[in-house]
C-alpha cells in the first residue's frame, strides 16, 4: 500500500472520495489515504473459499457475513480499512445511512500476502483489538496449508491456536464451525502461491504513525 502524496482529509472527504472511486479501494488513517495492492490468483482463490465456506456455516444463524468490499471503521483508533472477510451476528452496526462502513464486526479474516503479513499480524490487528465486539481474528496463510485463529478472553488476552497441514482442520468459535484446511485450500497450488507475488505495494508497516 502506498500513501496518497500531499493529501490530508477529513473522514468525511475520504468517504465521499472512497465512495466514487470505481477502480481502487484505499485504506485511511490520521488523514491520509493508502492505496491497497491488487490481490494474486491465489489470494482470491482462497477468499473465496473462505466466504464460501463461512457463508455456508451461516445458515440458520442469526449473523451476516461480508467480503472484502465492506469497509470497516476501527472507532477508537480512526483506522478505515477492508477485511477480506467478516462477520457480525445479532444487530449490525454502520457509520451512517450508507451501510457500507462496520462498526462491530466479532469475526475478522485476513488471507497473508507478501506485502501485508507484516502489517496483518503486527499494527493492523493492534487496531483491531480496538473494536470492542471483536472477538475472533483469522490468519490464513497463502504459502501453505496453515490457518491461525486468535480469539479473545474475558481478560482482554488472545489465545491463538495453529491448525498446520492439508489434513488439519480448526473450529471458529464465534460459530462454531469446523474449517477443514483440505477445503480451504483445494484449488491452491503451492508452487503458483509463492511465485506469483501480489501486486506491489509500500509495505503498510513503513507507514509512519500507523
Amino acid at each position: 500500500m502506498s500513501a496518497i502524496p500531499n493529501t490530508y482529509l477529513t473522514a468525511d472527504q475520504y468517504l465521499a472520495r472512497e465512495r466514487a472511486s470505481l477502480e481502487q479501494k484505499h485504506e485511511f488513517y490520521r488523514g491520509e489515504m493508502f492505496a491497497m495492492a491488487g490481490a494474486s490468483r491465489q489470494h482470491s482463490r482462497l477468499t473465496f473459499a473462505l466466504n464460501t465456506l463461512i457463508g455456508s456455516g451461516l445458515k440458520g444463524k442469526p449473523c451476516e457475513g461480508h467480503g472484502s468490499d465492506m469497509r470497516v471503521k476501527v472507532d477508537p483508533s480512526g483506522l478505515y480499512t477492508y477485511p477480506d472477510l467478516s462477520v457480525v451476528c445479532g444487530e449490525p452496526a454502520f457509520e451512517d445511512e450508507h451501510l457500507d462502513t462496520l462498526l462491530n464486526p466479532q469475526l475478522i479474516v485476513e488471507v497473508l500476502s507478501p506485502s501485508t503479513e507484516t502489517y496483518d499480524r503486527g499494527k493492523k490487528f493492534e487496531h483491531y483489538r480496538k473494536i470492542a465486539s471483536l472477538r475472533e481474528y483469522v490468519l490464513v496463510a497463502q504459502d501453505r496449508p496453515h490457518i491461525e485463529r486468535f480469539v479473545r478472553q474475558e481478560d482482554g488476552s488472545w489465545n491463538l491456536t495453529e491448525a498446520n497441514g492439508i489434513d488439519a482442520s480448526i473450529t471458529l468459535a464465534l460459530l462454531d464451525l469446523p474449517l477443514a484446511l483440505s477445503d480451504v485450500y483445494e484449488k491452491v497450488e503451492f508452487d503458483e502461491a509463492d511465485s506469483a507475488p501480489e501486486t506491489p505495494a509500500a509495505a503498510p508497516a513503513d507507514r509512519a504513525g500507523i
